[in-house]
């Protein structure tokens, strides 16, 4: 008898223990199928990832800190081989403009401080100035050559003042698209803009009467 009651007994706690163990597992089934499901319609529908945005006062100062700072803060890596390109081509042509001006200017006043000891300016020679000793030139060609090297001064510097002056627009420039690309870095850009060209019909005006003609839209 005893044995008969504590049997019913055993196998109620272990149908209840069972079924404990059951509802937590079904429980713990449907808390991680209802977590996967938030974190892929997190994923299909970007919501809970914070998006980049880009702001455009930033952009300008990080351009004029450095060059090519604000693209790379607007994340527009592949415009950095044209700014530093830009840059590189505005400091060989201040190089070489610089150089040849210092060269032919040193020429120039080397050959009218009539010292025989500052012959700097016979690397310049040219033509028949090259042929001819100097001694021998006449005070025609005197004059030409020191006219020949003044302009070359002037028009290496000139070129020279130039290449500066260029160098800072592109500074600028590239400063300005840093803070276009800023602004517009949320700007919607249609796939499906198109031209339509259709009939279309005026009204009467005070000036014409009713008439056809063809109409241009831009779609996008």
């Amino acid at each position: 008898m005893v044995l008969l009651f504590i049997y019913p007994v055993c196998c109620i706690a272990q149908t209840a223990n069972t079924a404990g163990k059951d509802s937590i597992s079904t429980a713990a089934k449907d808390f991680i199928s209802r977590t996967d499901s938030v974190r892929i319609d997190s994923l299909a529908t970007g919501k809970g990832q914070e998006k980049y945005k880009a702001n455009s006062t930033r952009a300008l100062l990080y351009s004029a800190i450095f060059p090519g700072l604000g693209q790379i803060y607007n994340k527009k890596y592949w415009k950095l081989p044209l700014v530093y390109g830009s840059f590189l081509g505005c400091i060989y042509a201040i190089t070489w403009n610089g150089t040849q001006y210092n060269g032919y200017r040193k020429a120039y006043l080397d050959f009218i401080d009539d010292d025989p000891n500052t012959k700097s300016w016979e690397d310049y020679r040219y033509g028949s100035y090259k042929s001819i000793e100097p001694e021998d030139w006449t005070p025609d060609m005197n004059s030409k050559f020191s006219s020949a090297l003044k302009s070359a001064k002037d028009y290496y510097r000139r070129y020279r003042d130039m290449s500066y002056i260029i160098t800072i627009g592109v500074y600028a420039i590239w400063m300005i698209d840093a803070y276009i690309d800023a602004q517009l870095f949320d700007f919607d850009i249609s796939p499906d803009l198109n031209v339509r060209i259709e009939p279309v019909l005026f009204d009467r005006t005070p000036y014409s009467d009713r008439s056809f003609g063809m109409q241009l839209s831009l779609v996008f």
